[in-house]
């Protein structure tokens, strides 16, 4: 199951294990079971601290796996193969079961483990998902600190009738004691404010507190997280606060055009972006969304949907982008029963089903390729007269022989049975008649909007709702400056982003500088006191 160069590794990463892990494999006679064992075979034989046992009519999903250590109460299992993305889950569980500390502030650790009750989690997972582990991970790791807390990670593609008893149509979907709790990304933080009702109101008072910070970035993408480096830099008082760090790379699967780096994924390059912030005297504000920019007395000040004010002497919103979305009857009610965003995560659930990719570009004709490995039969339907995807991309997708196109159609309507998307209506622009397409995915890949309607009557924005910016990235508010996807910047990629939010950090330190300068009067006062 494991290559040679992955059990060296896996070797190397199991030295840091303190204490015995016991792995009980609850298995059956299915090729998955054999599968597993496999796996778990070749993690053991690196590992003198590892054992594992067979068990059979456990009552436990089969074939699933769990881990504890001897004298530790811990409830942490995996259903199916953690493999693709989720094999970084399994090494990090093998891990902290095993003793090794985790890396995550002393005050979280410390509110995980004070959390009263009986959680039992339940998370489902695809292996091609980038979204996922984040959520494994964090759970994992809360059943290693609670024993009030347990967690199953279950493989959607191996545990597919279980899948469409739930009706889970999208990847990360997380259960609670038996109901659905959340879809996802979902760190540590955020599962936990959500379970500690008071967390939120405690971390507003405790942030409304902070000194002013010479620059608060609000955002942390590329733009952000570079603007953050280039702020600390400088060794002024610098502040982020995101909504989730990494933004929309944390959604992105592959990255072949960062200049010097071949080929990344979305969730590494993310928390090389925090990493790399970190190590630098940053105050980073996690799960904090701005809902209000206010310049008064001298002072700008940015108001958070949890309740902290936030207080600046100088401003960088790099808030970025989100998929836009169709706009079109059914859409929102059938949002993640059947409306998917990301091709990659929740691909796996619709194997052997009917799709739809909405959009011609880039994006949607790569997602049309990759589906079509996975599900029956996939209908792309463009807006345009013709595909907008390079031409290299239109020739692969044309190729396939359970791919449609259909060009000049216009999507009408979502069409669904209560619970989940059944077709979609589409008009064709040139005709105008409407015609209707069973099916059980709709895949929206249509491009994306700005976060700012927040900052609507206080900034200029675009027609599109863009940040307008110059070349320094000044807004029309002073001290107030912008960088990344929110701008009026063109073309969105990392590489541009990530330069804007250095550009914005530099353009927020001269502008410091000057304003913090003295008058002309002033300075003939402070000749005069100096002789």
């Amino acid at each position: 199951m494991l290559d040679a160069n992955l059990k060296t590794q896996l070797k190397a990463y199991l030295e840091r294990v303190v204490r015995r892990i016991q792995i009980t494999a609850s298995v059956n006679d299915s090729p998955k079971s054999k599968e597993m064992l496999e796996l778990l075979h070749d993690v053991q034989s690196v590992s003198s601290r590892i054992s594992v046992v067979e068990s059979r009519d456990d009552g436990e999903r089969a074939p699933s796996f769990a881990l504890t250590s001897p004298g530790h109460d811990i409830s942490l299992r995996f259903a199916g193969l953690p493999m693709g993305h989720e094999f970084t889950s399994l090494v990090l569980a093998l891990l902290q079961v095993g003793g090794h500390p985790p890396k995550l502030e002393q005050a979280i650790i410390d509110q995980v483990r004070e959390l009263d009750g009986e959680f039992t989690f339940e998370t489902y997972f695809s292996q091609s998902c980038q979204n996922c582990p984040e959520v494994v991970q964090a759970l994992n790791l809360m059943a290693v600190l609670n024993p009030g807390i347990k967690h199953v990670a279950i493989d959607g593609a191996v545990f597919q009738q279980e899948v469409d008893a739930r009706q889970v149509m999208s990847v990360p979907t997380i259960y609670l004691n038996g109901q659905v709790f959340g879809q996802g990304r979902m760190g540590v933080e955020e599962i936990v404010a959500r379970l500690d009702t008071g967390a939120a109101a405690r971390e507003a008072k405790k942030l409304s507190a902070e000194a002013p910070f010479d620059v608060l970035i609000v955002g942390g993408g590329p733009a952000g997280a570079a603007a953050a480096v280039y702020a600390a830099r400088k060794g002024i008082r610098t502040g982020v606060a995101a909504e989730r760090f990494g933004g929309q790379v944390l959604d992105t699967m592959g990255i072949e055009n960062f200049i010097s780096v071949p080929h990344t994924e979305g969730p590494k390059l993310a928390q090389a972006l925090e990493t790399h912030v970190r190590e630098n005297e940053v105050k980073i504000m996690n799960l904090q969304r701005a809902e209000e920019l206010n310049a008064e007395h001298g002072m700008l000040t940015v108001r958070m949907e949890g309740g902290a004010t936030l207080r600046a002497k100088s401003v960088i919103l790099s808030t970025g982008a989100r998929w836009r979305q169709m706009g079109v009857p059914g859409e929102e009610i059938y949002r993640n029963k059947g409306v998917a965003y990301c091709p990659h995560c929740d691909g796996p659930l619709f194997k052997g089903k009917d799709v739809a990719v909405i959009g011609g570009g880039n994006s949607g004709v790569e997602a049309a390729i990759d589906l079509a490995g996975i599900v029956r039969h996939v209908t792309l339907i463009e807006f345009d007269t013709k595909l907008r995807a390079d031409e290299v991309l239109q020739r692969k997708l044309r190729s396939l022989p359970n791919v449609k196109i259909l060009v000049s159609a216009r999507t009408t309507e979502v069409k669904g049975d209560g619970q989940k998307v059944t077709g979609l209506v589409y008009e064709d622009r040139v005709s105008g008649e409407h015609h209707t397409i069973r099916l059980e995915g709709i895949f929206v890949q249509i491009g994306l909007l700005p976060n700012t309607e927040w900052l609507k009557g206080t900034l200029d924005l675009s027609p599109r709702g863009e940040i307008v910016v110059d070349a320094h990235g000044q807004t029309s508010l002073p001290g107030v400056f912008a960088a990344g996807d929110c701008t009026t910047t063109p073309y969105k990629q990392i590489i541009i982003a990530a330069g804007e939010g250095a550009k914005a950090a530099l353009s927020a330190f001269d502008h410091l500088i000057r304003s913090s300068a003295p008058s002309a009067a002033e300075a003939v006062v402070l000749e005069a006191q100096a002789a």
